[in-house]
């Protein structure tokens, strides 16, 4: 077979029915192996940066990898932010982009980008966790198979092949195997930390069992498919659960046991049972530890009272030292699972405190100001949208949350019930992101509600893709936070006068129109009574629809715990 319909018949075994792309020279080989492979449905996104969002998207909401598809040089450079945002989440992105012929690299051909020039590989090698020329075709079967372990493992990164013309059209004798789930995710144990840390769950480290244990969820226990057995302990012992901002509806949020997010537009609760007095046990599974994770690291990470689990031994050791457990977080949840005999005399003993510990944290309010989300207050503030989204959207549907001051509002006040349901990119925090990663999404969970909540500052970078959800008649429901203004950065700058207030506005958009231009749906919600109705109707709809409310952008974001520790931290200390 020929190279192109090698890569298209390996992505059909790895059970990948979609590649987001754009056409152009360098790839044209494709076009016709995608006309022989019915497997895949091919989706035209209207720039490489939106095909790349897709694919982090697809990859998010199915728990697989996605795969998109570009030239080299432009079109690679496009998507280099969102490689990058893709690979500080750990999700997990094969990119594939289109190369010169290697008999005429470096000879001025058009677009050659290859290592005579610019030089893609090297361009993507920081950026992913592994990035190579397939130089010659015979090698194509071992180096894409290579690629996908890399991508695959834990930590999981995206990762990148060019792709010469000639490796493209030549013939390809080899034949793609499934890579088997046991290598690509081994539930990794180490089963002497493991049983060292029984000794904080017991009291045997202190002499006195542990009463306030509470556990610290990140986006690790979702990459290794914890979340059952994370639900599962914590029920068994009467165990408090925070997620942070990125693990957000990993632990349902309306569980007796739950705190909410901790960390960046987190909850009193969490911030209450993780700081305000340290609990006797902290238990932090698949972490970044940073900055957001952390509150501004107002966690005292003492190995004395933490547990910190994490595949990665240099998050561990980034802020700590001698107390970190590498693992898999799915494996050490089975493995404490399997203790429980071990673990009853202690957990037994202090059970009742616990109860009514997490029952004193939970007779105080939860959240900041929720007086908000009833408001009706015009223009419509950004806390009554989000809470009227959420009384008529589907329990199980998916919510994408972009980058600026709505995903304060998100954060904080959208109640999420199952792991991944909630999607944002949040450590890069690329504007824009959740329009084109949402096409991905929908990809994924055809049968599911999908909607975007983002911004009008977002919807100026990647607005265009919500063309690529009316092309391919993709019901998504983007909600466009129009304040008129650049929010988060227009909330710092406008206090330093009328240049930077000037600077950080922007023009009232009609975005309702725009999307209607372009093929989807329009409303325009001016008043918060029409809130529901609005959203009632998109979700009836079988188009994408795109709602343009308008917002106060003086609503200041529920962040003051967060905001509180970023005044007290010091470095130094």
């Amino acid at each position: 077979m020929l190279g192109t319909d090698y890569i298209l018949d390996a992505l059909v075994t790895e059970g990948i029915d979609h590649l987001f792309m754009v056409p152009g020279g360098l790839v044209d080989p494709f076009l016709p192996a995608l006309g022989r492979q019915a497997s895949i449905r091919p989706i035209v996104a209207a720039q490489e940066g939106g095909a790349a969002y897709m694919a982090d998207g697809y990859a998010r909401a199915s728990g697989k990898f996605g795969a998109a598809l570009c030239i080299g040089g432009p079109g690679l450079g496009n998507t280099v932010t969102p490689i990058a945002a893709a690979a500080t989440d750990g999700s997990p992105v094969l990119l594939l982009s289109g190369e010169v012929a290697t008999m005429v690299e470096g000879m001025g051909l058009f677009q050659d980008a290859s290592s005579q020039t610019l030089d893609d590989v090297e361009v993507m090698k920081s950026l992913t966790g592994y990035s190579s020329s397939v130089d010659n075709p015979q090698n194509l079967g071992h180096l894409f198979q290579h690629a996908l372990l890399k991508m695959m493992q834990q930590p999981r990164r995206p990762v990148h092949l060019s792709l010469p013309r000639d490796t493209q059209v030549a013939a390809i004798a080899a034949k793609h195997r499934k890579i088997d789930h046991s290598v690509a995710h081994p539930s990794l144990l180490s089963v002497n930390m493991a049983e060292a840390s029984l000794r904080h769950l017991t009291g045997d480290s202190t002499g006195v069992p542990s009463t306030k244990i509470v556990i610290l969820a990140g986006a690790g226990v979702e990459h290794s498919d914890g979340a059952s057995l994370l639900r599962s302990f914590a029920e068994a012992w009467d165990i408090p659960v925070a997620t942070t901002l990125r693990a957000k509806g990993l632990f349902p949020e309306d569980h007796p046991l739950s705190l909410g997010v901790f960390g960046y537009a987190g909850t009193h609760h969490s911030r209450m049972a993780l700081t305000d007095e340290p609990p006797d046990l902290l238990i932090i599974l698949g972490s970044g530890l940073n900055e957001r994770d952390t509150m501004h690291w107002s966690l005292k990470l003492d190995a004395a009272n933490t547990l910190i689990v994490n595949i990665s031994a240099e998050v561990i050791g980034r802020h700590t030292s001698g107390f970190g457990i590498v693992s898999d977080c799915s494996a050490y949840l089975a493995w404490l699972m399997e203790q429980a005999s071990r673990l009853a005399p202690a957990l037994e003993s202090t059970r009742q405190g616990r109860r009514q510990w997490l029952e004193g944290i939970r007779s105080t309010p939860r959240f900041q100001d929720l007086e908000n989300s009833t408001s009706d207050a015009e223009p419509i503030h950004p806390a009554r949208l989000v809470a009227d989204l959420r009384s008529v959207f589907p329990r199980d549907g998916l919510l994408l949350v972009d980058s600026g001051a709505h995903r304060a509002f998100a954060g904080h006040y959208w109640t999420s019930y199952e792991p991944r349901t909630y999607i944002s990119a949040t450590n890069l925090g690329p504007m824009g992101w959740a329009v084109p990663a949402a096409v991905g999404v929908q990809c994924a969970v055809p049968g599911r509600k999908v909607a975007v909540i983002t911004g009008d500052g977002c919807m100026h970078m990647h607005g265009i893709e919500v063309a690529t959800a009316a092309r391919y008649k993709l019901p998504i429901i983007f909600v466009v936070v129009n304040n008129s203004a650049l929010g988060n950065v227009w909330l710092r700058a406008h206090t330093e006068g009328p240049v930077p207030a000037e600077l950080t506005s922007l023009p009232d958009i009609d975005w309702a129109a725009f999307g209607v231009s372009l093929g989807c749906r329009g409303e325009t919600v001016r008043h918060p009574k029409d809130l529901v109705g609005a959203f009632a109707k998109a979700l009836g709809s079988q188009e994408p629809t795109v709602i343009d409310v308008k917002v106060d952008k003086n609503c200041k974001t529920p962040v003051a715990d967060f905001s509180a520790a970023f005044a007290t931290w010091s470095y130094h200390e």
